[in-house]
């Protein structure tokens, strides 16, 4: 471990890391009206957020880009070089620009700029130079603190990437905000993956129908065991006549009341009356956390309506299948 303290390799990575969480902590502290007038404008215009930058502030643009219209800010990226090839007809009324370049003087955004101006268009800078050419001709100039790039050689673009990155993404998330934009909005535009496995809906996933495991009052533990083992959930509903959820009986269950006249006792003597259980419309990432209760961890859970009529049934494997777990 001491060799490890001392390695000059992990002395710069750590050296880096500081710096950068620096900057940051300072660009925390720097926002204030200006930030407030950009959200102000962007909030305001009726089409597309365009991102653009060139070099490694276009690497940041396009993700800037990306997490605005993953959150609910319908954006895009234009390249600054090709703009003044015709991609400045992607920019039209009831847009708004935000263009980053650490100097402000990044002579590729010029076409852009003199686009945003001609057609009166909000133009947001994110620059490090207050008095840029970049800054001057925008509305609103966020000025990135003054900081050091990161590295032996305090060069290459480091500190001031991540700063405009997280500007970028302090402007999104202000902007989802303010639009009310919801974890179901955002499930709805990430479909895919991982990320999209977690934010389905229960009703997406559960067994319904023939499918229960169900059984009315009165029903003697041995039939309830027939049932509860071929629709092989590892839990048994009790339902009125109306289908509403008056009880679950759960392996667990079973261990507890084992004795010599568990076959012939009623299931409603053997059922937890109060069971957890998830709405339909509930997200699979919240019927993941039910299950997963430090408390009472549990494999299935069944689903309830508003009224407490059971509509379905959720296991495990079931989230297992969708790559939630």
């Amino acid at each position: 471990m001491a060799d490890l303290q001392v390695n000059p390799d992990l002395s710069i990575a750590r050296d880096v890391l500081a710096t950068e969480a620096a900057a940051l902590s300072a660009l925390g502290e720097s926002l204030g009206a200006a930030f407030l007038a950009a959200v102000e404008q962007l909030a305001g215009i009726s089409g597309r957020v365009v991102v653009t930058g060139m070099g490694k502030s276009g690497h940041v643009a396009r993700k800037i880009a990306a997490t605005l219209a993953s959150t609910g800010t319908p954006a895009l990226f234009v390249h600054p070089a090709e703009a003044s090839h015709g991609d400045l007809g992607m920019i039209i009324a009831g847009d708004g620009i935000i263009a980053l370049s650490n100097s402000g003087e990044a002579m590729e955004l010029a076409a852009i700029v003199a686009h945003a101006s001609r057609i009166g268009l909000p133009l947001i800078a994110i620059t490090a130079a207050a008095q840029s050419t970049l800054s001057l001709a925008a509305s609103v100039a966020l000025i990135l603190p003054p900081a050091p790039e990161a590295g032996p050689i305090g060069l290459a673009p480091t500190t001031s990437t991540t700063m405009q990155m997280a500007l970028g993404d302090a402007l999104a998330l202000v902007l989802l905000a303010r639009r009310g934009f919801s974890a179901h909005d955002f499930r709805d535009i990430h479909p895919g993956g991982k990320l999209g496995a977690r934010l389905k809906r229960v009703r997406d996933l559960m067994h319904r129908g023939d499918e229960l495991p169900l059984v009315q009052p009165g029903t003697t533990m041995d039939q309830a065991l027939i049932t509860m083992t071929a629709k092989r959930f590892g839990a048994l509903g009790v339902v009125d006549g109306g289908r509403r959820l008056l009880g679950v009986v759960t392996d667990g269950d079973l261990r507890r009341a084992m004795g010599p006249d568990l076959l012939s006792r009623p299931v409603e003597s053997i059922m937890n009356p109060h069971p957890r259980t998830i709405a339909p419309e509930a997200l699979a990432e919240e019927a993941l956390r039910e299950m997963n209760s430090q408390s009472r961890p549990v494999t299935a859970l069944f689903v309830v309506d508003t009224t407490g009529m059971a509509q379905g049934i959720l296991h495990i494997h079931d989230l297992l299948r969708a790559g939630l777990a």
